[in-house]
Order: C-alpha cells, then structure tokens, then sequence
C-alpha cells in the first residue's frame, strides 16, 4: 500500500515538523510573559478544565474509536501550531493594517485562529481522509483542536490577568480569579465549539459525492466558526451585560445543540455500523454471529471481560483487536456502500480482513468454547 504509506508519513512529518516550531515559539513567548512562578501557576490553573473536555470527546468517539496518535496530534496543534500561526498572522496583520483593540479581538482574532485550528481537519482530509468517517469524526477531531488552543490561550490570558497587563484589570490574585472562573469553569468549550463547525463541514465533506459539497461544507463551517468567535469576543466589548446577553443567546443554544447533533451523529453510528457488517457478512467477510459483539457497546464490554476471564491481558488484547478490525472494515464498508471509499479502499479492506481472521481462531465470546492462547 505504497500510496497509504506515502499519505501517512507526508502527513506525520509534517504535523511534527509545525509542532515542534510552533513549541519553540510559544515557549518563548510563555518565557516572556510573565515570572516562571507566575506562568506555571497560569498553566496549572489552565490545566484543570482539559480532563474533563478530553473525556467528553472520549465518550463521544468511542463507537468508533479514533487512533489515539491523531486525537494527541490535534491537541498539540491546537496547543502549539495554532495558536503560534495565529499570534504570527494577527502581528504581521496589525503591521500592515493598524487596527482598534477591538477590531483586533471582534475581527482578526476569530478569522486568523479559526483558520489556523481549521487547518488541521483539512490536513486529515487531505492526507488521512480514510481516518474520518463523517461528522461525529469532525466534531472529535475538532474538540481535540480547540481543547488545546483553549489551553495555551488561558496560560497567557492568566498570567496577563496576574500581571496586569493587556488591559486584563488591577492584577495579583483578584485579577486570576476573575479571568480563571470566565475562561475555565463559565466557558471552556468555547474554542473547541467554535472550531466544531469546520469539524462538521469536514465532516460532510467527506460523506458528499458532489465535488462541490466536499468544497462548499468546509468553507460554510469555517464562516460559521469565525461568526460564532466574533460575536462572542465581541460581546466583551459591551461589558458584562454584553457577554451575559450572547452567552444566553448563542452560546448555551449553540453548545446545547452541538450535543444533540453529535449525540444523534453517536446513535447514528449504531445503525450504520450494523447495516454494512450484515452485508459484509452475506460477503463471507466475517461471521454473522460476530456482528452483535461489535455492534453493541455493552456486548463489547461483555466480550472483553469474557476474554479478561479466560484469556488474561493476551485475550483482551486479541478481543480488542478483533473488535476494533471489524468496527474499522464496517465503516469502510459503509463509505463503498454509499459510494465514497478512500482511494485506497480495497487494500484496507484487505488488511482488515486479514485482522480479522488472522484473530478470530484465538477469541471466543460469552457462550462459546474458550480457545487456547
């Protein structure tokens, strides 16, 4: 599979090579902005949200699980690449073209940070597009990007709030507190929700057939994130009053719905995935018997226990390896179905076979005989 190769590797060098500069030029940046006390104190305090966020997009992506390498590599990106790309392209564009503090926060911060998250969702569907399966893929890999944009931003918005600097208020422990409790406990899901709606446009993008969908769809999504990040940095022009007004009418809607669609995005996913295991199995791809266990998440559980049981760590890890093989074939299946495989189709789909029943002699689920390891 030379091309996947090629793909694959183009993809993870380029991504380390932008980590690791946009790294180097956020440290110093977080080197020079405060004492070293102060912007450890900033990061730990912007920590403390991340868990959370991290284990909500968790749950939502464990139907389909993404690699855990890609979800780690938007973090970083968002973290690093993105917010360096956007301290670069928001200086160099005030150089250019002097603008109002709030032109700056209500105009240049959305459209250079959200073109700057963006970025990495079109690297996947260029390099990786086979990694995404539709919108629940697009809001994930989203969530992972804003969740670590969020991160980096908070340290220098804390340590800025601390110092007094950047028009962030009086300073010292007041200052902290106010900024902590607005940006890490009213609203942390603010970048990655921003940053969902090019998630979703990705995510359409790649379940279109139309050559001008898989255009138009990330673009819409890329509109609808800068709006949704103007209004809400421009409403903290408006003082309090302003802020509270959007944060009721736009963003509690906004993060409500959001939920819906990747909830029901979620049990979408279950039909999908039941639908084009069944027409595997009339292909003689994989045992019929097989398709609950994998379908069902309790089932999986189930079977993974069943395997803990009878099989120690060497049966999860055969289990997990069955189950996450044919959850990967169903979904390529699915995208052949609809007629939009990768371009590679047919040499994933036989190494996903090959998976599966390479392990399939050595698993056994509830009520089946125990093979020996």
């Amino acid at each position: 599979m030379p091309e996947r190769r090629t793909e694959s590797v183009t993809f993870t060098v380029v991504v380390t090579v932008a980590v690791v500069l946009g790294a180097l030029l956020m440290l110093a940046v977080l080197a020079l902005s405060g004492a070293p006390g102060v912007t450890l104190v900033a990061a730990l305090l912007a920590a403390l949200p991340v868990g959370p966020l991290i284990a909500c997009y968790l749950w939502l992506d464990r139907y389909e699980p993404e690699p855990k390498r890609l979800l780690a590599y938007g973090l970083l990106w968002g973290a690093f690449v993105a917010t360096a790309a956007a301290l670069v392209l928001g200086g160099v564009g005030g150089v250019f073209v002097p603008v109002t503090d709030e032109i700056s926060l209500a105009v240049i911060a959305p459209v250079t940070e959200e073109a700057a998250k963006g970025l990495f969702l079109l690297l996947l569907l260029w390099w990786r597009r086979a990694e995404l399966d539709g919108i629940l893929d697009g809001i994930v890999y989203a969530g992972m990007v804003g969740i670590g944009f969020a991160f980096t931003e908070n340290i220098l918005y804390l340590a800025a709030a601390y110092n007094g600097t950047d028009g962030m208020g009086p300073g010292g422990i007041a200052g902290v507190t106010s900024t902590f409790v607005v940006r890490c406990l009213v609203s942390p899901f603010a970048h990655p929700l921003f940053t969902a709606f090019i998630g979703i446009g990705v995510g359409v993008a790649v379940a279109s057939r139309s050559r001008g969908v898989r255009v138009a769809a990330p673009a819409a999504g890329y509109v609808a994130a800068v709006l949704t990040h103007a209004l809400w940095n421009g409403s903290t022009v408006f003082g309090a009053e302003g802020f509270a007004g959007v944060y009721v009418a736009l963003m509690v809607p906004a993060l409500v719905g959001m939920i819906c669609l990747a909830a029901w995005a979620r049990r979408t996913e279950a039909v999908v995935l039941r639908a084009a295991l069944d027409d595997a199995a009339r292909r003689n791809l994989i045992p019929a018997t097989d398709i609950g266990w994998v379908v069902d998440l309790r089932a999986r559980r189930a079977a993974r226990a069943h395997a803990a049981r009878y099989g120690g760590p060497e049966g999860v890890r055969a289990m997990a390896d069955y189950q996450q093989a044919t959850i990967e074939l169903g979904y390529l299946h699915h995208r052949l179905l609809r007629g939009t495989p990768p371009g590679d189709w047919r040499e994933r789909g036989a190494a996903h076979v090959e998976r599966i029943r390479a392990v399939r002699p050595h698993i056994a689920f509830p009520g089946q005989v125990v093979p020996t390891l």
